[in-house]
């Protein structure tokens, strides 16, 4: 993943969580259309959470403050406890291990709210673009937008140039989309570092953001497409769960980092 890009604080105590390597994505992820959702007859109102953005994104767990629990050389243990009436209260619990050459990450939420209600979890890294960066991640069909607003317009099978399930180059044009019926293995490779990453989780969907000029792109883990709420089926038909109070949810990802042998270079 990339380093955080110098002070992750924008002003004292106002932190940019888009600077640094890597955030969890929970309640949700991604995007939400119409300031909210229904449940039943409940509606769940979401505020706009970014000033640059028309849309609630990526839930609250990425702009909160976690307190670490216990830590030592090897994992951190993170917790967040967040209240808010009449929309999403959870305890969540963010959990780091390194073993060898593996980064372990583990998610888990619980909801603490009064009401069951949908929830989904994933990640949010960030890895530089050294040029020639190459994908492997197998998947069966992907939601598109009309390339204007990130919000899915229709659910297709993978095209052609966006079929990672054969290792290729990421897009020089800009990329935003959800892919769904993933393996939950990809491979992530730089051929002009010899590196090559390995990722591994119980998800089934990743969101790939190939911002155009940029030197970074995304390749987001998660169990649930953009907007999940409102497309058709509703959220547990699109990978999120219907949590009643005191359940909980938990997934796990791995990000195995390998040297490339020469050989494998030519």
């Amino acid at each position: 993943m990339r380093p955080c890009l110098g002070d992750a604080e924008r002003s004292p105590g106002c932190y940019e969580p888009n600077r640094l390597a890597c955030y969890p994505l929970l309640p949700w992820s991604n995007r939400i259309a119409h300031g909210g959702f229904f449940v039943g007859q409940r509606r769940v109102a979401l505020p706009l959470n970014r000033d640059d953005d028309a849309y609630p994104i990526h839930g609250s767990g990425w702009q909160r403050r976690w307190h670490v629990r216990r830590h030592d050389a090897d994992a951190a243990h993170l917790e967040l406890v967040e209240t808010v009436r009449d929309a999403y209260s959870y305890r969540a619990g963010l959990h780091y291990r390194l073993d060898g050459d593996a980064l372990e990450v583990r998610l888990d939420v619980t909801n603490t709210g009064d009401a069951p209600l949908p929830f989904g979890l994933g990640l949010h890294p960030f890895f530089p673009l050294h040029g020639e960066a190459r994908l492997l991640a197998p998947a069966t069909g992907i939601w598109l937008n009309d390339g204007r607003d990130p919000l899915p317009t229709r659910h297709e099978g993978v095209p052609g140039p966006w079929d990672f399930s054969v290792d290729r180059a990421l897009p020089a044009s800009g990329l935003n989309h959800a892919f769904t019926g993933w393996t939950g293995r990809a491979t992530i490779e730089w051929p002009r570092r010899a590196l090559r990453l390995h990722v591994e989780a119980d998800v089934d969907a990743y969101v790939l953001y190939t911002p155009a000029d940029k030197d970074f792109f995304c390749f987001e883990p998660v169990d649930h497409p953009i907007n999940a709420v409102h497309l058709p089926g509703g959220p547990t038909a699109n990978g999120m769960t219907l949590l009643a109070p005191g359940e909980s949810l938990e997934h796990a990802f791995v990000f195995r980092v390998e040297a490339v042998p020469a050989d494998d270079t030519q």
